[in-house]
């Protein structure tokens, strides 16, 4: 069973090296009185309760994008993700499944439904990047479990017309 005791140490901000000191001083002061008043049994800690049933650990999910090298074609791209289990490795059939390119000119996001197998195939036209840092984001999200893949987006060096 835990113990909480709570004060205020705003009058310390900002923290520098000396209120640094005297915080730490503070915090092992707090620590040492409860242990003191434990001991002496001044403090009484509520009877623990018992537990209380919770549902199984709904099971982590995990994202590939199957086209990892190929999921470009011009300015069409097409996904093909899986979305599967992290503990057996089996295909999650009706995870939702959503794309989005941060960093783009116009937002937009991008969805669709895994099928028995836990694949899903989105495809879109690229939009036009206007960010410094774009990256194309996939998600996958079954019930309360959600996973995500990130990938750094690099425009292609403009190639100057021979002259």
């Amino acid at each position: 069973m835990l113990h909480r005791r709570a004060n205020s140490y705003s009058d310390l901000l900002p923290l520098d090296g000396a209120r640094e000191q005297a915080l730490r001083e503070r915090v092992s002061t707090q620590h040492q009185a409860v242990l003191d008043e434990l001991r002496s049994g001044v403090l009484k800690l509520a009877q623990q309760v018992q537990p209380v049933a919770v549902p199984a650990v709904i099971d982590s999910l995990a994202l590939e994008l199957l086209n990892a090298k190929s999921w470009l074609a011009g300015k069409r791209a097409t996904l093909q993700v899986l979305v599967f289990r992290k503990s057996d490795g089996a295909g999650v059939s009706g995870a939702r499944v959503t794309a989005r390119i941060d960093g783009a000119a116009e937002p937009s996001e991008y969805s669709t439904a895994t099928g028995t197998d836990g694949k899903a195939q989105l495809a879109f036209d690229m939009p036009r990047l206007a960010g410094a840092e774009c990256a194309l984001v996939i998600e996958g999200y079954n019930g309360k479990s959600q996973a995500r893949l990130q990938f750094q987006l690099r425009a292609k060096p403009k190639i100057p017309a021979a002259g």
